[in-house]
């Protein structure tokens, strides 16, 4: 059996949002935009999901075309619909209609059976504060690990 490989991970939206729950989606692409993602030219920057008529969508994920795919290339930037089970639509669409929760991808990876699937987060947007307290405190956290490295190779 194959291991899970973590195609890309959107290290922003960690940085700009709180993440309240998280939620496994298969992604609706064709064969050359799958090729691509397994050469790992994708980009989740800026990307964001919203429910549309009972179903999910995510918009501007990139997906750079493949070299080798000529006239089955599709835009880079369109939108592509997520896989997910009814049940977790109806949620998903009662967590967006809250004030100030949206839908953000933290990660796209392949599975053990070869599949593409993203990792989709309901998440709420940090204010300024809560972004330097979060670089504070990794910032805090560098310095000690710093030290404690140094004290053993002093021993």
């Amino acid at each position: 059996m194959r291991e899970t490989k973590v195609v890309t991970n959107n290290k922003k939206a960690r940085h700009d949002y709180f993440i309240e729950e998280t939620y496994e989606a298969g992604i609706v692409l064709t064969g050359t935009e799958v090729k691509s993602i397994r050469m790992g030219r994708l980009n989740l920057k800026d990307s964001y999901a919203e429910v549309d008529r009972g179903e999910i969508f995510i918009h501007n994920m990139h997906i750079s075309p493949y070299e080798k795919g000529n006239i089955f290339n599709v835009d880079p930037v369109r939108k592509r619909k997520l896989l997910l089970h009814r049940r977790e639509i109806s949620k998903l669409l009662g967590y967006t209609t809250q004030k100030g929760l949206t839908l953000v991808p933290l990660k796209v990876y392949i599975n053990e059976k070869g599949l593409v699937k993203i990792e989709l987060a309901v998440a709420k947007g940090k204010k300024l504060y809560d972004k330097r307290d979060d670089i504070a405190q990794k910032d805090a956290q560098r310095r000690i690990q710093k030290e404690l490295r140094e004290r053993q190779r002093s021993y």
